[in-house]
């Protein structure tokens, strides 16, 4: 069994992650994170008549990249804060919440930790969109950290 940490680069990703490291030491760690591949038609706005603009397998390849990088800096961190960890990148088929939970499916993990505000449009409501979708259809512990800001 393992820890799923969920990770996007937002403060509140490195909270749950540093939380985390602080409560679940002695666990193996999985840093996971969930990209969206780039719809078709993305290529297209890129291009011109001419179609010089990238492929749609161009902006798949960087969108992975990017992922690559940003599990990358989430493994760091959880290493750094002692947490014996490996990561993962999985792309978002149907939603991100889904692949969170599918992942945790298949590494057995006992618990999933995610934080309350990520990289998204709506990072700003009381309890994130992902966070919120977890703890309606996660069948496992969740161990969801709060941003840490107090409201005015």
């Amino acid at each position: 069994m393992s820890i799923l940490l969920c990770y996007d680069g937002s403060p509140s990703s490195k909270r749950a992650v540093a939380k985390a490291a602080g409560v679940l030491e002695g666990e193996h760690a999985v840093v996971l994170h969930v990209w969206n591949p780039p719809e078709r038609h993305l290529a297209d706005a890129f291009s011109t008549r001419e179609g010089s603009g990238p492929s749609h397998e161009d902006l798949v390849q960087h969108v992975r990249e990017r992922a690559k990088t940003i599990a990358g800096e989430g493994l760091h961190l959880a290493r750094t804060l002692g947490l014996d960890a490996e990561a993962h990148e999985e792309p978002a088929d149907s939603s991100v919440w889904r692949a969170i939970l599918d992942v945790a499916d298949r590494e057995d993990a006992s618990v999933i930790v995610a934080g309350t505000h990520g990289e998204t449009p709506v990072q700003r409501a009381p309890l994130g969109s992902i966070s919120s979708a977890l703890a309606h259809h996660a069948d496992r512990a969740l161990l969801i950290v709060p941003n840490g800001h107090k409201p005015s």
